[in-house]
This record gives C-alpha cells, structure tokens and sequence, in this order.
C-alpha cells in the first residue's frame, strides 16, 4: 500500500512544508559530499546523548554546537529511502496542518516538536553513544496535530493489484492511531539504546497534540493573514475521489468535482477515482472552458450495472470553490 495523498483539499500554498522538503534534500546531498568524513558529520550534527550525559565525551564538543545539535539533527537522514519517507509523510500531512496554523506558527509548531522529540530520545536513552538522525520526530508531532485536526479525513491509499492501480480510503483516525500504537508496540519491545527511535516518534506525537492546542488560543497576526491572502491556491488537486450516490430503483451515480474559479474559466483536466466495490473507477474528466456552477457532466456507461447487459450513466455535478 502507498499513501498518495490526504483526502482535505488545502486553501493555501504550503510554502513552509515546501521549504522544510528542499531543507532536508539540500542537507542530505551535503551530507553525501561528505565523503570519508560522513561519519565525523553525523556525530557532530546529529544528537548523541552521550554528549549530555558523559563528561569526558561532552569535553570535546562546544557550546554551540551542543546546542545546534538539538536542532541539525531533524535534517540529517541514514539514506535515501529514510529521507523519501519522511518528506513524503510531511508531504501528506503538513499541508493541511500548515493551512490551519498559519505558514509562521507552523514553523515554530515544527520546531518545537523536533525539539521535544529530540529531548524525549536524550532523556530514555541517556547514555547511548549512538547518533539520532531524521526528521521523524518533527513529522510525528505534524501526524499528531493532524489527528486531532482532521480525524475524519481520509488517506487515499494506492493498492496494485495485479499491476492495475486501485485507489482505497483509509480514515485518518485508523491510519494514524495505528501507526502510534506500532510506534509503542516497537518502543516497549525494544532493548537497545540504539536504532531507529521509536520514544522521539511517541514524544513528538503527544507534544503535537498538545503544542497544536496551544498554539490555536493564540490569534493570528495581521502579517499571518496577510501571507495567507497572498498564497491562497489558483487550483484544485489534479487527483480527485468522488463518493457518488444513487437509489435503488435507478442504475445511474451522482456525484460532485470541486473545480476553482479559475479552473472554470480557463478550463481544466481531473483525474476522478469512483470508489465503487471492486471495479475499476479511474476517469480522466475534462472540463470545458466557462463552465458554470451547477453544470452537470455525464460520463455514459459509469453508474451501476443493471441487469445483465445494462450499465447506468455517471453524473458529476460542477462545484466551484
């Protein structure tokens, strides 16, 4: 299964999700010109808690750059498919949450659960000499603002199945409570201080529960509202699921497709997944120039069979958002 994106289509620009994925792109080719000195970077950027906890280690590193640690670590990665994880999840996550909190509040809100996720890791394992990498713990406090945000979201889940594509939603609530209790099941079953760390996935998750509530009692700025006016979106995901409805007595589907004032002028091409037992439901729509609210698309032969040799049509209604 691979998550493609979630279901709450974003009123803005995520510029800030979009700067912390170039970040973490950008540090991980440094780290890869590195060289024969990727290790040495790794335990000066990364956050060892041994540095802390032992003096005769916590001789040899500054002041400063005992404090950078705390927050270089968060965009340093073990590879390539460890880098392509997280900013995938923070991909799917952070648009949403970034939306709600505003681009400024986001950032420290992402910050400050690397922060926490990082001190949570120092504390439970407080001698290890290994090195802790990645941006996970950040992205599992995003994860944690999310579920409490949007726990009826759904995740739009790619399953091939005999190399044909079939799209499935996953509530967010589901998806995201099993992955904590994985996270848990992993961090009490674990006997070494070592590997991946699964408490700053925990600590990250709840402090982002808690930070996000701490953060929504504070109001935005006029400067929040002003950057948010200047990054609101031109047009609606490209990928749309559609969950259509119909009677009994009727073979025919209906359904609606959120399309943007400018879409409606200019006109526009959507790919529709119609989630629909198991067929097949992956329509490429287009939709003509000056088209209006309300207007009503057919697609004939898409609704329900009926009968043995009859289908009934598809009708998507136009909403303009």
């Amino acid at each position: 299964m691979l998550p493609i994106r979630d279901t709450i289509q974003s009123k803005n620009y995520p510029i800030i999700t979009g700067i912390l994925i170039a970040s973490n792109i950008l540090i991980y080719l440094l780290q890869l010109s590195q060289g024969q000195k990727l290790n040495q970077f790794i335990v000066l950027y990364g956050l060892v808690p041994a540095r802390y906890s032992i003096p005769e280690i916590a001789a040899h590193f500054s002041f400063d750059q005992q404090t950078v640690a705390f927050v270089s670590f968060m965009f340093l990665h073990g590879g390539f498919w460890h880098l392509l994880g997280n900013m995938w999840s923070l991909y799917i996550f952070g648009n949403n949450v970034e939306d709600k909190l505003g681009h400024l509040s986001y950032l420290v809100f992402y910050i400050l659960c690397g922060l926490v996720s990082g001190f949570t890791h120092l504390f439970l394992n407080w001698q290890s000499q290994i090195p802790t990498i990645g941006a996970s713990g950040a992205i599992a406090g995003v994860m944690g603002a999310y579920f409490i945000l949007y726990p009826h979201s759904r995740i739009l889940t790619l399953i091939p199945v005999f190399f044909f594509p079939y799209f499935v939603e996953i509530p967010a609530y589901f998806f995201l409570g099993l992955w904590f209790i994985l996270q848990f099941i992993h961090a009490v079953g674990s006997t070494s201080q070592g590997g991946i760390a699964w408490w700053a996935h925990i600590g990250g998750f709840i402090f982002g529960i808690g930070f996000l509530k701490l953060f929504l009692m504070i109001p935005s700025s006029g400067i929040t509202r002003q950057v948010k006016r200047t990054t609101v979106k031109k047009k609606t995901h490209h990928l749309q699921t559609i969950h259509t409805n119909g009677t009994t007595n009727s073979p025919h589907l209906y359904g609606s497709l959120i399309i943007s004032p400018k879409e409606s002028i200019q006109g526009t091409h959507k790919l529709v997944n119609i989630p629909w037992a198991f067929q097949k439901r992956l329509l490429k729509v287009t939709i003509p120039p000056s088209v209006t609210n309300g207007t009503s698309l057919r697609f004939k032969g898409m609704g329900r069979q009926w009968g043995a040799h009859k289908k009934g049509d598809l009708y998507l209604k136009i909403i303009i958002q």
